[in-house]
């Protein structure tokens, strides 16, 4: 039998997918939610590529901070000639230790110029542009990580009303957190807090995303995960200003 001779065959190009944004989403190795959340933001055109960056299943100070010297290598995984809008470090408590600035100069190390975003900052801005100024904060972590985060909303200029935690120290467990005991926790807090005019639900392991449109209607004020603020904040700094429906007072606000 005698092999026939190859064809060449012609072909067109188009801009593939994200031709109208593309963005990059750093995603811890023991995160088991972002991914999920983020095939949630169905635009078209818009796509999310990811990078796993290694980190401990165990969250404490000294965890997170050790992925300050690993985030060129993750960044640089997410390839240049992709074109990327914005990139963004998928880890709220990580970026509070870290910080914007640090987070920002690591992923540009290997994406000069590039619009970067972190949970922490990203919920800053949400909150700047929806107008709240009294937060209540909900977080899965320990005293020693959950402080620092309250802290950040401090210094940015947003008064911390009410702070809570499910005290839980492992990423794994974080992650199968039901989300019925998130809105409940979300509940409890905002009973006790009459000033409060929004919420932060910290964490991207915490599965939050489906719920934030009911749990607004119960309690009256808009509520942000960090998964929310995260792809909101990406999504305008890339351009997107689509208003989605669905999922929380957040998607449908522009960037103030």
């Amino acid at each position: 039998m005698t092999t026939p001779d190859l064809v060449k065959l012609p072909f067109d190009t188009d801009e593939g997918f994200g031709a109208r944004a593309r963005i990059g989403l750093i995603v811890l190795e023991s995160d088991q939610t972002i991914e999920a959340e983020a095939r949630m933001f169905a635009i078209d055109g818009v796509d999310f590529y990811h990078s796993r960056i290694p980190n401990s299943m165990d969250v404490t100070p000294e965890t997170l901070t050790d992925m300050e010297q690993r985030l060129p290598v993750a960044a640089g995984l997410l390839s240049r000639d992709f074109g990327f809008d914005a990139i963004g470090y998928g880890c709220t408590s990580a970026a509070t230790l870290i910080g914007t600035e640090g987070v920002t100069a690591a992923i540009q190390s290997a994406h000069p110029g590039m619009f970067c975003s972190n949970p922490i900052s990203a919920a800053v801005a949400a909150f700047g542009s929806l107008g709240a100024h009294n937060i209540a904060i909900v977080t899965p972590y320990t005293a020693d990580v959950t402080g620092p985060v309250a802290d950040r909303f401090r210094l940015a200029g947003l008064q911390v009303d009410a702070v809570g935690s499910f005290l839980e120290p492992s990423d794994l467990v974080v992650a199968r957190i039901s989300p019925e005991s998130i809105a409940d926790g979300v509940r409890t807090l905002v009973a006790g807090a009459d000033e409060c005019d929004g919420v932060f639900v910290s964490c991207t392991s915490l599965r939050t995303l489906r719920m934030i449109e009911k749990l607004e209607a119960d309690i009256g004020r808009p509520v942000v995960s960090s998964n929310l603020a995260l792809f909101w904040h990406l999504l305008r700094l890339a351009g997107v200003d689509d208003h989605l429906e669905g999922l929380g007072t957040l998607m449908r606000t522009s960037l103030g």
